[in-house]
């Protein structure tokens, strides 16, 4: 009689759980990325910190950045034109 040869179902499931922790580690970190934003130093503390640091070595300056305006204006637009025949 031929010996059949018998796979085992350990390999395979290591291999799903190894795959499965890392899609949750990946979505885990998505999800936290998505949720926290980024602090934003003000140019006073910035310029004191690593971040003013790493300008200066560079050659750069930490100046504030321009306020955006309460009200925008409205863009120019061309007058309207006249109909060529009013009747």
């Amino acid at each position: 009689m031929a010996e059949e040869r018998h796979f085992s179902r350990r390999v395979p499931a290591i291999i799903a759980i190894v795959v499965a922790v890392v899609c949750v580690g990946l979505l885990a970190l998505l999800v936290r990325d998505r949720w926290n934003r980024p602090q934003v130093k003000p140019p006073s503390v910035a310029e004191s910190t690593t971040t003013g640091q790493a300008a200066r070595s560079a050659g750069a300056d930490v100046l504030p950045s321009d306020r955006k305006l309460s009200v925008e204006p409205t863009p120019a637009a061309p007058p309207p034109v006249q109909p060529a025949n009013p009747n």
